[in-house]
């Protein structure tokens, strides 16, 4: 009977583990992703700029608005990944 109470025990700390990892995983993929976006958007804001000068503040404007959209996006998956890791 210890044996079976044990092996439940070392289950349940094992699916603990998994959902930390995927946690971690999941704020890792949240943050790669930002990135990968923030990018995109920074090369097509300086090639617009770069085709069109005088629409720069335009560009610009709309360029900060986007990426702190994506970092907000990128912030809350990392506290639900955050959260799943802690409860």
């Amino acid at each position: 009977m210890q044996n079976v109470l044990l092996a439940m025990e070392t289950a349940a700390e094992a699916a603990t583990r998994w959902d930390v990892a995927f946690a971690a995983l999941g704020a890792g993929m949240a943050a790669i992703g930002a990135g990968i976006g923030i990018g995109k958007i920074a090369s097509s804001a300086v090639e617009s700029i770069a085709r069109q000068p005088e629409a720069a503040g335009d560009i610009r404007g709309a360029t900060v608005l986007t990426a702190a959209f994506i970092e907000g996006v990128c912030l809350f998956a990392c506290v639900i990944c955050l959260l799943i890791k802690l409860l």
